[in-house]
């Protein structure tokens, strides 16, 4: 006879386990368990079929894998749980005694302290696996290194973020492992890549950020104690492999007076009194520099380069150097171009990591107060600028405060330019100064003025850009993500939009575009027709010598009578009569006028073609009504055209789909429907731009 299976011993039943039944097996509070389990990163798993999973008959709705659970029961941080249970209980017994000061003491001396780093060893056997769960850590603690101090969120652990998350910024610094940045509404991204491995961020903007209650900011919390834990480990293994000791020098004055960056001072290790120690600051060096590999190289490329300039018979070296007609240069860099319609485009390369890391190495930037400092520093000290100076309002660690020093470069402004005869030119008393600077808020004289999009646009580009689409107050182009690759039929704001719309889309565009010119000139016409009515009015109403004559200003007739009626009184009487009754054709004329154009604005609205000119119309409304017909018309007849194209391309393809079988059908149809929503999103934002572009008058 079998032996009868006992329920719940094999299957789903076996695998998972509740979280009320892990609880109870590893002896702890449920708030401890979670805390567990973001430390050892053990998730809920969704078993296929819950009723078999479940050894209850009450449904649950939480799983874990058991080998997981089973796995916990022998970490050791749960005997600091327990132990911080126990201290708990001894706290409680001294309050209820009565002996505050013991229970002061136990709370400072005896508590339990919880040490992460077997478990960052566990979790990440190899550098490279933590580089790879580093973005989600980096998001966190720069959200947290921005927000204000609370009681759920205390500042020593806003300190403690914000110095690992600026320790990972110099490394990025002295390395120029920085790749690509993206401002949107969120924040701004940042894409480095480190012992090639892309890690991406993001960074909150400098707000004043509101808390609220709707957050639980204890998971959080345990989130940021293994984020801080990893981060010091990564930025220490990141320091060593460069050489550099860790953790830097950090200057506390300089960093209550904003410094941030400014406020490390990054030293290497091994150097000897001799030679110096780097010290990497803002734009300052001290007086020894690092002999490193990259000084060696510089002096052996010296010395190879004077030997490859000995000459050679025959002017050899010059046919070499210089190429041939017709012939690109050495130095260019070759593009691949499209050879024929539907041909597949390649990425055309682009400069090395090493040209495009130095992209502002020759060249000084001021910021301006309006702009935000913190991401701009970053950036360009990141791409090599060594000189970044700010205003002194801005925080300390500048190159210099001086807005009027010479060797500024480039200044980055966000503020519309100020024109030469509002600002006023403050008298100085050393003339020299006062013409080697210029007015407060207005110009220098040499140099660059851009704003701040020009930089994350050279840096997605891998290029300097001109400066003059980036000036104060000019209309800056779109800032496009630099990982959104566009795609066929899709629109790409960069192209014209002549390259990007169909034939029929430029026609109708066209056809719209001339009757919207017709109807402007016909609203013009009409308005230049009503002045002249009102001019020719008011001439009729004064005689020869100027004045007015009696009775003209009042359109109602007076009810006063006149004493004498003499001297022809019959003949004054019909010819007020007479211009009451022109009067009231010409305002009979202006309401057909009116309501004739009115359906026509409803015929073309309705798609049909309107002929009536009315019976009583002059010259200039029947030449308008027919030129409007005219124009409607030809579009009518486009229309007609397209809508015909595409009722017999739509029957073709139901034909097709007939000899489809029905998977094949609905796959199709699925196809269809998602290209169909992104023309259609294509086609609304080509709209747009062409709306935009007509009022610009492009």
């Amino acid at each position: 006879m079998a032996k009868i299976k006992k329920k719940g011993t094999s299957g789903q039943a076996k695998n998972f386990i509740t979280r009320t039944q892990a609880v109870r097996k590893l002896q702890i509070s449920l708030p401890d368990f979670r805390r567990l389990c973001i430390y050892k990163g053990i998730y809920p798993r969704e078993p296929r079929n819950k009723k078999k999973a479940s050894k209850t008959s009450t449904p649950s709705t939480t799983f874990y894998y058991t080998k997981d659970i089973q796995y916990l029961l022998h970490e050791p941080i749960l005997n600091k749980f327990r132990d911080h249970k126990a201290l708990a209980k001894k706290i409680a017994r001294s309050l209820g005694r009565g002996e505050v000061g013991d229970a002061a003491r136990l709370e400072k001396t005896a508590k339990p302290r919880i040490s992460l780093d077997h478990i960052i060893k566990e979790r990440y056997p190899t550098f490279v696996d933590a580089l790879r769960d580093l973005d989600d850590a980096l998001s966190l603690l720069f959200l947290f290194a921005s927000l204000p101090s609370t009681s759920t969120v205390p500042p020593k652990t806003i300190s403690l973020c914000q110095r690992l998350c600026l320790e990972f910024e110099h490394y990025l610094i002295v390395t120029h492992s920085l790749r690509k940045s993206f401002i949107s509404i969120k924040g701004i991204y940042y894409q480095a890549t480190i012992q090639g491995q892309d890690i991406l961020w993001l960074v909150p903007h400098k707000f004043v950020q509101r808390m609220t209650g709707d957050v639980d900011f204890r998971i959080m919390g345990t989130f940021v104690e293994f984020y801080t834990t990893l981060l010091g480990f990564v930025n220490y293994r990141l320091y060593t492999s460069i050489g550099l000791v860790y953790p830097p020098k950090f200057d506390a004055k300089s960093d209550d007076q904003g410094g941030e960056l400014s406020a490390f001072t990054l030293e290497g290790s091994g150097i000897t009194n001799e030679v110096g120690t780097e010290r990497l600051t803002n734009g300052e060096m001290d007086q020894g520099r690092t002999t490193g590999p990259d000084t060696v190289d510089a002096e052996v490329q010296r010395h190879a380069d004077e030997l490859a300039r000995v000459p050679e018979p025959n002017g050899a070296t010059e046919s070499k150097d210089q190429p041939m007609e017709g012939e690109p240069a050495a130095d260019t860099i070759d593009k691949f171009e499209v050879q024929g319609e539907g041909a597949d485009v390649l990425d055309q390369p682009r400069m090395s990591d090493t040209e495009a890391s130095l992209l502002f190495a020759p060249y000084s930037f001021f910021l301006s107060r309006e702009t935000p400092r913190q991401p701009l520093e970053f950036l360009l000290r990141a791409y090599g600028c060594e000189r970044v100076s700010w205003d002194e309002v801005l925080g300390d660690g500048a190159f210099t405060n001086d807005e009027y020093d010479p060797s500024i470069t480039h200044q980055v402004v966000d503020r519309p330019p100020i024109l030469q005869s509002d600002v006023e030119v403050d008298t100085a008393e050393d003339n020299e100064v006062a013409a080697s600077k210029t007015i407060r808020g207005g110009r220098m004289p040499g140099r660059t003025y851009i704003q701040p999009q020009w930089v994350w646009d050279c840096i997605n580009q891998g290029k300097l850009l001109r400066p003059d689409l980036y000036a104060p107050g000019a209309i800056l182009p779109p800032h496009l993500s630099p990982w959104v690759k566009p795609t066929k039929d899709a629109y790409d704001p960069t192209l014209p939009l002549a390259e990007q719309e169909n034939k029929d889309e430029a026609e109708q565009a066209g056809l719209d575009e001339e009757e919207q010119q017709e109807l402007d000139q016909l609203a013009a016409a009409e308005e230049d027709g009503d002045e002249r009515a009102d001019l020719a009015e008011t001439l009729d109403d004064t005689d020869a010598h100027g004045m007015n004559i009696a009775g003209a200003d009042s359109d109602e007739p007076s009810d006063e009578v006149d004493e004498f009626e003499g001297f022809g009184s019959d003949d004054a009487a019909n010819s007020l009569a007479a211009e009451d009754e022109a009067a009231a054709e010409e305002e009979e004329e202006e309401d057909d006028t009116r309501s004739q154009h009115q359906r026509e604005l409803e015929a073309e609205a309705a798609g049909l073609l309107f002929t009536e000119s009315g019976a009583d119309g002059k010259t200039n409304g029947k030449a308008g009504a027919g030129a409007r017909a005219s124009g409607s018309s030809k579009g009518d007849a486009l229309r007609k055209q397209t809508a015909r194209r595409k009722k017999e391309e739509a029957e073709e393809l139901e034909r097709r789909k007939m000899m489809m079988s029905k998977k094949k059908r609905k796959l199709f149809d699925k196809m269809a429907y998602s290209n169909r929503v992104k023309d259609d999103e294509a086609a609304r934002l080509r709209g747009k731009r062409r709306k935009l572009e007509r009022g610009k008058g492009v």
